[in-house]
């Protein structure tokens, strides 16, 4: 697999594994003591929403792994959309090595890609909308990638605390490498956090164990960080110290 596309499918397949788990453990997770953690980041702790934006993000993330290994079959590389000298300060997530954009992850540690497994079920809530898989990759294509990739990021709900710091820089500096704008995510995870507070004050449903926002509280809350293999909370049944 030519050098860049592997760097960005191995992003992809991380943030791919995320949204999977995330999907098949959340209804679990949301009768948890700190699940806040993780809703604050959606804007609400409405589980249809929830997995109606983790359907989504999964589809999104799928139809962009398709265009990359059909770019990678016709042997073509990927073009960066944006320079590569660093004009906005990365939001940090914890100490950590960059990844290079122009290399990231070298192609010769990329496995074979696995079969893309069956997409969790969800009923949409009234007035979201979720393309198909082929309108999707269709979008994929006509687009700059980083594009998408933000479109992924907020879908999932992926911020820089719930991410290993290496991980956070490589898909900080491979967004901007291929057109995608961070200040559309810092911008929407502060509007999603601003209605989060609001929804709670109107019906409060979570303690604000969620304030806590030390590292240690956050991975406790989901078990592992992103970057890392999936992994459910040590402890269900205590919240944050």
């Amino acid at each position: 697999m030519p050098e860049r596309t592997a760097a960005l499918f191995r992003v992809v397949r991380i943030l791919l594994r995320y949204g999977r788990h995330l999907a098949e453990t959340v209804k679990d997770r949301a009768v948890a003591p700190g699940f806040a953690h993780i809703a604050a980041c959606f804007g609400t702790a409405s589980l249809p929403v929830i997995l109606a934006h983790l359907h989504r993000g999964i589809l999104r993330a799928v139809a962009l792994e398709r265009v990359l290994l059909a770019r990678a079959a016709s042997g073509r590389d990927l073009n960066f959309t944006a320079p590569r000298i660093r004009t906005t300060a990365r939001p940090p997530a914890s100490a950590g090595p960059s990844a290079d954009c122009k290399t990231g992850a070298p192609a010769s540690h990329m496995s074979v890609p696995r079969p893309a497994r069956s997409l969790p079920g969800c009923d949409h809530p009234a007035g979201f909308h979720t393309p198909t898989l082929e309108q999707l990759e269709a979008q994929v294509r006509r687009r700059p990638l980083g594009r998408t990739i933000v479109d992924i990021c907020l879908d999932l709900a992926v911020v820089p605390g719930f991410c290993t710091g290496a991980f956070w820089n490589e898909l900080f500096d491979l967004t901007r490498c291929y057109g995608g704008s961070i200040a559309t995510m810092v911008q929407e995870r502060w509007r999603r956090e601003q209605a989060f507070h609001r929804e709670q004050d109107m019906h409060p449903t979570h303690d604000r164990l969620w304030l806590d926002q030390r590292r240690e509280a956050i991975r406790q809350t989901l078990g592992f960080f992103i970057g890392e293999e999936p992994a459910a909370p040590a402890a269900q049944g205590t919240g944050p110290p």
